[in-house]
């Protein structure tokens, strides 16, 4: 198995295109075109990863973090973004990193900080904006369910909980092909055809438009297949920042308190005046989510859990909802347990390795 083989695996469940315009996720050093000894998962890439990841016999190291975020003009070892790269190299190990791609998926890492927190009724807390379409298309009727299930079998028809969405109205097709057309129907250079067709809508998420398109072509019985791709402003509600959900009955918020930091393993949890005596509904967003506070307020959570809150950004929550900062580590560190998830769904036999690397820059004084 090839090391582009993994990376695939993940880049279908999180598809790079939803990332950040800041972010720097994928390929951070190194080859994909190479068999794959094994893969080492770790929130943070650092020399000691690295050490970890040759010791383990690993020639990748899968990072939510990525090693590089800006422009890098000299590998010279003189700091430890790039002695991460000159080691990387050393022992041919690639590193690749997911990150706010998997932080936006409904599925990703703030799902999983909800699924330890035992929530349910979960959905995104902030839906990304311009990333559907609709596609519009016209079959004739006796290829509809021909080309309508290429469609659905590529991903298309997809909305929350459904599949195989799509709406048909009925209607009258004309053409009139030239002396170099191959039409279906009629003769090249001939009269006006009339057929009846089905016109058939699909949403297609963004990062499938290219295949669904190549589907409705290679299914689609026109040499020249009609069709409009529209964007729409809908927002998507399987992709976005943040996650919302609720405990199935309001609990003391002392209680509460103690179950993030059992559950979560924070050992010090940084909060606002505790405003409210139960909790039932908690808004979180892993890493640093102060911009979500106002999305938090709208859905009317009692409790925003996220990091990274800066000492005046506390005030914003002026005494409507508790903010509970517990470390930008703390609510991240479960990210492996999706990359695990997702490699071993797809390649049960491959070794697969759980960091034991304490990557954690930051420890505390009791």
């Amino acid at each position: 198995m090839q090391i582009k083989e993994i990376i695939q695996a993940i880049e279908t469940f999180a598809p790079p295109c939803y990332q950040e315009s800041y972010d720097n996720s994928g390929v951070q050093v190194g080859t994909t075109e190479i068999a794959c000894s094994g893969a080492l998962l770790t929130l943070d890439i650092t020399e000691k990863v690295i050490l970890e990841a040759k010791e383990k016999g690993c020639n990748l190291v899968i990072a939510h973090h990525p090693l590089i975020f800006s422009g890098i003009k000299k590998i010279s070892g003189r700091n430890a973004i790039e002695r991460c790269i000159i080691l990387a190299i050393q022992n041919n190990i690639t590193l690749y990193a997911a990150h706010t791609n998997l932080d936006n998926m409904r599925k990703g890492v703030n799902d999983k900080i909800a699924e330890k927190l035992g929530l349910g009724e979960r959905s995104v807390l902030s839906p990304m904006p311009g990333s559907l379409y609709k596609l519009y298309t016209y079959v004739p009727e006796t290829h509809i369910e021909q080309v309508r299930q290429a469609l659905f079998d590529a991903g298309a028809g997809a909305i929350g909980n459904y599949e195989h969405c799509s709406f048909n109205t009925p209607g009258t097709g004309t053409f009139k092909g030239n002396d170099q057309a191959r039409p279906y129907i009629g003769q090249a250079g001939g009269t006006m055809e009339s057929v009846a067709e089905i016109r058939l809508e699909v949403i297609v998420p963004e990062h499938l438009k290219g295949t669904i398109l190549n589907v409705l072509k290679a299914s689609h019985p026109y040499e020249e297949v009609a069709f409009e791709l529209v964007a729409l402003l809908n927002k998507n509600q399987d992709l976005g920042a943040g996650m919302i959900g609720s405990f199935e009955e309001a609990l003391p918020v002392a209680e509460v308190l103690a179950l993030i930091s059992s559950r979560l393993k924070a050992p010090v949890i940084r909060h606002t005046a505790l405003v409210k005596e139960r909790i039932k509904t908690i808004a979180l967003c892993g890493g640093s989510g102060s911009f979500l506070l106002n999305q938090a307020k709208a859905a009317r959570a009692d409790l925003f859990l996220t990091a990274d809150y800066k000492y005046h950004q506390f005030f914003e929550a002026e005494d409507q909802l508790i903010i509970a900062d517990i470390g930008h580590y703390e609510s991240e560190q479960f990210t492996v347990e999706i990359f695990n998830e997702i490699i071993n769904k797809k390649f049960p036999n491959f070794a697969v390795y759980l960091s034991q690397t304490k990557t954690n820059p930051i420890n505390y004084y009791f």
